[in-house]
């Protein structure tokens, strides 16, 4: 199967779910970063899903009132050799059909003149409002014009609906080529954060081990980092999103590592592995590092068919307020610091997250009273953790923290597919058990 007829595929679904609606999926922007330079560009991943055209300030349209040959129509910025020898290549209206399977392609510089007519007989608009500040006003000012003028025409698209619900339900579920892109993913950074675990040393700095992994990132074809890496040494794991990564690495502490590669298709890893900067655990950052070592791998192997998000968060939750109680810095019972929330000055996010496209990517964990059960293809995040520090207050009722634990962050994660008979971990080449750590 090549790329342009799993392109393809997802657009018939697509198309099959809109029920007579015409979408509008606009492409991302260039951002501008500082005076005449601009970010790096990163194509919006629900129109990279159904189109994978990498270029900026483009239109999709979706067209299941059309007949076949018309119901992908895609405006793209046109060939200008000027432009394109200050910023590289572009594809063009030509290479859009030839090389993307649009049915129709248009200069960008057409979509207000001809947007009228191609929503034409639609039943309504699919358009996320809110997001796309150059296209909306156009795409407003068409469907308002048209409900002006149903009296007299007896057709307009009556209703303007986000695209989302529908095609992130398709996102959520990963066919087989994107599941290999992500065991891709997974295998890079997890390379990654084995070779930065290797290069630690007492007297280096966070940036000096960012350098080693996203350097690897970059030798292995990836696009670069899926998001700030996170190198945070000693307290400053107790920082969830650290990403200054300035520190020395000092002597007895520990290194919290978070990074992740984006491929070139945008797919992505995110790991996260904690360990002693010496080689050696001391006994109380061991005994918190068992704790939630032992959460993960519980709530890893509660990765099943039937199961969903929260009831993965459960069984992280559970062991880990046990293993406080037992050392000490909870009191109570583990159903009632549950309820009543006293554990969150140690324990304050959930135990992971859907992966794909996005690192936090798109799909409900709850529709209306029910939890989304986790179905075959569905990937997701096994990343409990535990931060001990003065950042947050204790809980009335809960034991002050003693100095001897403080300082110490410990979070382990890594990337899960829900499989036919049970969990595939793709990010286990980074090594977590506690001899392979030490040395």
């Amino acid at each position: 199967m090549t790329n342009l007829n799993v392109f393809l595929q997802r657009r018939a679904r697509f198309l099959a779910q809109l029920d007579g609606k015409a979408a509008i999926i606009p492409a991302a922007n260039m951002v501008p970063h500082h005076a005449d330079c601009q970010y790096p560009f990163r194509q919006d991943s629900d129109f990279w899903y159904l189109t994978g055209f990498d270029e900026p300030e483009a239109v999709a349209l979706f067209l299941p009132n059309r007949s076949q040959g018309e119901q992908f129509v895609l405006f793209v910025l046109p060939k200008e050799s000027g432009i394109e020898v200050w910023n590289g290549f572009r594809c063009g209206v030509e290479d859009a059909v030839n090389n993307y399977g649009a049915d129709v392609a248009h200069s960008i510089d057409e979509f207000s003149e001809r947007l009228t007519d191609y929503l034409k007989g639609a039943d309504g608009i699919a358009f996320r409002v809110g997001k796309h500040p150059k296209i909306e006003p156009l795409v407003m000012q068409v469907w308002a014009e048209q409900l002006e003028h149903l009296p007299r025409t007896g057709s307009a698209a009556m209703t303007l609906a986000p695209p989302c619900p529908l095609l992130h339900q398709l996102r959520l579920r990963k066919e087989p080529l994107e599941i290999e892109r992500m065991r891709e993913a997974a295998r890079i950074s997890a390379e990654a954060h084995e070779l930065a675990r290797s290069k630690v040393r007492p007297g280096m700095t966070e940036r000096q081990i960012q350098a080693v992994i996203e350097q690897h990132f970059l030798e292995q074809g990836a696009r670069g980092p899926a998001y700030g890496s996170i190198v945070a040494g000693g307290d400053n794991a107790c920082i969830l999103h650290y990403t200054e990564n300035s520190s020395p690495l000092r002597d007895g502490e520990l290194l919290l590592i978070d990074a992740g590669c984006s491929l070139m298709d945008y797919y992505n890893g995110d790991i996260t592995r904690t360990f002693p900067i010496n080689g050696r655990f001391t006994s109380e950052q061991k005994a918190i590092y068992e704790v939630v070592l032992e959460a993960q791998i519980a709530a890893i192997d509660s990765v099943v068919l039937g199961q969903n998000a929260d009831g993965v968060h459960m069984t992280a939750l559970r062991i880990l307020v046990r293993g406080l109680l037992e050392l000490g810095l909870l009191k109570g019972t583990i159903d009632s610091i549950i309820e009543n929330d006293s554990y969150r000055h140690l324990y304050m996010h959930r135990t992971g997250h859907w992966l794909g496209l996005d690192v936090h990517d798109v799909g409900a964990y709850r529709l209306g009273d029910y939890n989304v059960e986790l179905e075959q293809g569905m990937v997701l995040t096994v990343e409990p953790g535990l931060y001990i520090s003065d950042r947050l207050p204790v809980p009335e009722g809960q034991p002050e923290i003693h100095n001897r634990w403080k300082g110490i962050g410990i979070r382990i994660e890594d990337d899960v597919l829900v499989d036919k008979y049970k969990p595939e971990v793709l990010s286990q080449k980074a090594l977590k058990q506690v001899d392979a750590l030490e040395y």
